[in-house]
């Protein structure tokens, strides 16, 4: 699992697998979802960041596990 915050695009990208891309869907506005060959969703992509959570700190980001 990866991921990528991209302070210039304002935007973060999940990726779940190393498997390849064969469709993305914009699901919401500025959230697109990227499914495999088996229709399994592999990558999640969040844009406009900075709109989303005006207050977010992408230098101080946390991981959490239970």
């Amino acid at each position: 699992m990866k991921l990528n915050v991209d302070k210039e695009a304002d935007a973060l990208y999940l990726r779940l697998d190393d498997s390849d891309i064969v469709e993305s869907a914009e699901v919401s506005p500025g959230v697109v979802l990227d499914y495999n060959q088996w229709n399994e969703v592999v990558g999640v992509e969040i844009l406009h960041l900075s709109k989303r959570s005006p207050n977010l700190n992408l230098s101080a980001l946390e991981f959490e596990t239970a």
